[in-house]
């Protein structure tokens, strides 16, 4: 494990694109991280990356030997989740790459269930919208993804797939609030708010207003859901998501009401991990408790 010592270093720096962003990361001066890159560089007989005026980028070398870093540190924290069952204790790190939709709600209940029983376990949680979250998992800065309306599959090896149909979230008092279900005509007569571009919610709204040809007053738009939701407390206005990024019982002022599918189809939800990776005891455990919650609230399209 000493031996990788010095290839964790190109880690730090593939990440910071930097090599002074990633000396103060290292808590070491850029001057001796550069001399020990270039000790490696020579070592291996070829430049891992281009010098670049603001930093430094990954050569066809560096990018050669960054998978097999990575490919090794996630080795070796498989082996210390092994080792650590083997003592009868569940130990290690899970580190998850998810749409914002699992951040207020879905992810800290499944995390405090698991730390319940596993103490020993560490999460890191990223943000990370559909493409992004699947990048996490080709570089290994994830072990896990939580999509929704994922851009491609072809890194993602299926755990669970669910379809959920998109919800309006308004105030209580909204004119809307009294109808069972909604068609995308009913709000588009009020003011909306939106998440941004990157979202797959945001992308399942603008595919149906294009093709059902409403123009609707687009008042604001943020990345953040728990700005649009909190902002709406004070607002006539309409926002969307799907029922996993909504709480089991909403705030006393706010509500949510189905969109009829035929308007707006159901968001697609992917559960996974990378292909041809065997998942660290912590992580792979970790991932079966989600697919069963979701197994639980949900009806699975396998």
């Amino acid at each position: 494990m000493n031996s990788l010592s010095p290839l964790s270093y190109l880690d730090v720096i593939a990440r910071a694109g930097s090599i002074r962003k990633a000396a103060e990361t290292l808590s070491i001066t850029s001057t001796a991280l550069n001399r020990r890159l270039l000790a490696l560089e020579d070592e291996l007989g070829a430049p891992l990356f281009e010098r670049l005026p603001r930093g430094v980028r990954l050569s066809a070398a560096g990018e050669i030997l960054i998978q097999h870093v990575r490919s090794q540190k996630t080795n070796i924290e498989r082996l210390r989740s092994q080792i650590a069952d083997l003592k009868g204790e569940r130990r290690g790190h899970v580190a998850i790459a998810c749409s914002q939709a699992f951040l207020p709600y879905f992810l800290p209940r499944q995390i405090s269930l698991y730390r319940d029983t596993h103490p020993g376990v560490t999460f890191t949680v990223l943000r990370r919208e559909r493409e992004a979250a699947e990048q996490s998992l080709l570089d290994h800065s994830a072990d896990i993804a939580l999509v929704v309306e994922p851009i491609s599959l072809s890194v993602l090896n299926t755990a669970v797939r669910v379809r959920q149909s998109v919800h309006a979230v308004m105030n209580i008092g909204h004119p809307l609030a009294s109808m069972e279900v909604l068609r995308l005509s009913d709000c588009v007569r009020y003011p909306i708010g939106l998440p941004t571009s990157p979202h797959g919610v945001r992308q399942l709204v603008d595919l149906a207003l294009a093709q059902h040809q409403r123009s609707p007053f687009l008042a604001v738009q943020s990345d953040s859901f728990d700005f649009l939701r909190n902002y709406f407390l004070e607002a006539e206005m309409i926002t969307f998501q799907v029922p996993i990024g909504l709480p089991d019982r909403m705030h006393n002022e706010l509500t949510n009401r189905r969109i009829d599918d035929r308007d707006l189809r159901p968001a697609d939800i992917f559960v996974g991990h990378l292909w041809g990776r065997t998942l660290p005891a912590s992580a792979a455990s970790f991932l079966e408790q989600v697919v069963k919650a979701i197994d639980q609230s949900t009806s699975p399209e396998r």
